[in-house]
């Protein structure tokens, strides 16, 4: 994917989630005015005031999700202007191009998603690693 066209599709994904935050805000200030007094509550079953609890608490939770979504795009932005864009943060290889189609903002090819969460460090395209045929270090002194 090019930058450009990279961009844009940020930039648009950014446009949708951000009216989906503001929609769940506007949710809950409704909701905030809909608090009742104790004497309000008299009548109602406590099973009806836990579940209006557990939908405030679930609608909190999708906003934070929503607002970490709008962190990781404005991130791939910053990634785009860096020059660092579709580079595995892990391994340093390329991501996958209808990975970024699918998830602009992925910082990491699927295949090293489970090095990540297991804390294996992966091999690096450094240069410095051991030539696997070998098992021996570069010989940094000459360039190979």
């Amino acid at each position: 994917m090019d930058l450009e066209r990279a961009r844009e599709r940020i930039l648009e994904e950014q446009l949708r989630v951000h009216g989906l935050v503001e929609e769940v805000r506007t949710e809950l200030g409704a909701s905030d005015g809909d608090e009742s007094t104790e004497l309000a509550d008299y009548d109602q079953h406590p099973a009806d005031n836990a579940t209006e609890t557990f939908e405030r608490e679930k609608d909190f939770s999708i906003l934070e999700e929503l607002e970490a979504e709008l962190a990781e795009l404005e991130a791939a932005l910053h990634r785009i202007d860096a020059g660092t864009y579709g580079v595995d943060e892990v391994t340093g290889d390329p991501i996958n191009p209808e990975r970024l189609e699918v998830m602009p903002a992925a910082r990491i090819n699927v295949d090293t998603e489970p090095l990540r969460r297991s804390g294996t460090e992966p091999l690096r395209r450094s240069g410095t690693e051991p030539d696997r045929r070998s098992g021996t270090e570069p010989d940094r002194r000459s360039g190979t």
